[in-house]
């Protein structure tokens, strides 16, 4: 079972799932048929460049009445679901993993060391932030947890878009954690090291996973002055210097088909340097291993990416096959 969260408001899981990125909005709704979860509507609508502009602390929503009426046709094309898990760009959320020696007994002290812990590194003001945080891996009597932290107002944008389309967002979270749990939920169980790389148009993330557990997370948008194989390649180092990392068994790579809508080509170029930086083959994360599609037995790279997060949020809380 996944343990990734940035945020939980509602008990129940949400049936459908949106994301709102920087270049489209997408719906799914996933049902249970046959003991197996499948997704039984899905749909995707293209945004105009800086309606939505992605920031960890500008306004993101730049055309409010633009992005709900996409949004709103989005969700009825997959039934007008009232309840959703809202899937958000990396790039909003800081993420951190954070140790400590010794847990406070109560949450409300655990809040308040949480907080104390990611000040100096937030942008922002802390008491302007959302914090959220989830247990991780423990190395030795220190314990981690998986920290996000995010500002308030810039979540509630992403908020009032769903209210005004119609839909309440129970759940928010961030696109790279539920990459993962998509990943999980149909891979099995595993304690094996493995590494993802998750890319937009305008921010890439790298996460490297024993089995379920995180150990390392990276986010960076798209102006930095390092190739995304670099930071990969990078990346691989720190793992095998600072983590004794032993290699990894599979390098999944998630969203390079939205590069190559931009650019043709784009994609097999970024696979073959990953694979050349790597040594190891690529593989593409294919949703469908967690949630099965109804509707067609084969599914292109784009419509596999936009259904990654969407999966993942509405089964990570369902034990992996």
């Amino acid at each position: 079972m996944s343990r990734f969260s940035f945020s939980l408001k509602d008990a129940a899981s949400p049936p459908a799932a949106v994301e709102i990125s920087a270049h489209r909005v997408s719906a799914a709704l996933v049902e249970n048929r046959g003991g197996r979860p499948v997704v039984a509507a899905h749909a995707t609508e293209s945004l105009p460049a800086e309606m939505v502009v992605p920031s960890l602390t500008g306004s993101n929503i730049r055309d409010l009445t633009g992005v709900t009426a996409a949004l709103r046709r989005t969700l009825e094309r997959i039934g007008r679901p009232r309840r959703v898990a809202l899937v958000l760009p990396d790039a909003v959320a800081k993420v951190s993993l954070v140790r400590f020696e010794h847990v406070p007994a109560r949450a409300s002290d655990m809040d308040q060391l949480v907080r104390w812990q990611v000040r100096k590194a937030a942008p922002f003001p802390v008491d302007e932030a959302q914090v959220s945080y989830v247990a991780g891996g423990r190395d030795g009597e220190a314990h981690e947890f998986i920290v996000s932290v995010a500002r308030r107002v810039i979540i509630e944008e992403y908020e009032s878009v769903c209210a005004g389309a119609g839909a309440h967002a129970g759940v928010v979270d961030v696109s790279t954690f539920n990459v993962i749990n998509a990943v999980l939920a149909g891979a099995g169980s595993s304690v094996t090291d493995w590494l993802l790389v998750n890319v937009a148009s305008d921010w890439a993330s790298i996460a490297i996973l024993r089995g379920a557990d995180l150990l390392f997370f990276r986010s960076r948008g798209a102006d930095g002055d390092d190739t995304l194989a670099d930071l990969v390649h990078q990346t691989a180092m720190y793992y095998e210097d600072r983590l004794a990392g032993a290699g990894f068994a599979r390098v999944m790579l998630c969203g390079a088909s939205n590069l190559d809508a931009l650019e043709p080509s784009h994609m097999s170029e970024l696979v073959g340097s990953l694979e050349s930086r790597l040594g190891m083959a690529v593989e593409m994360v294919d949703p469908t291993r967690a949630a099965g599609l109804i509707d067609r037995i084969t599914a292109g790279p784009a419509l596999l990416d936009a259904l990654a997060p969407l999966v993942g949020v509405l089964v990570r809380d369902r034990e992996a096959a």
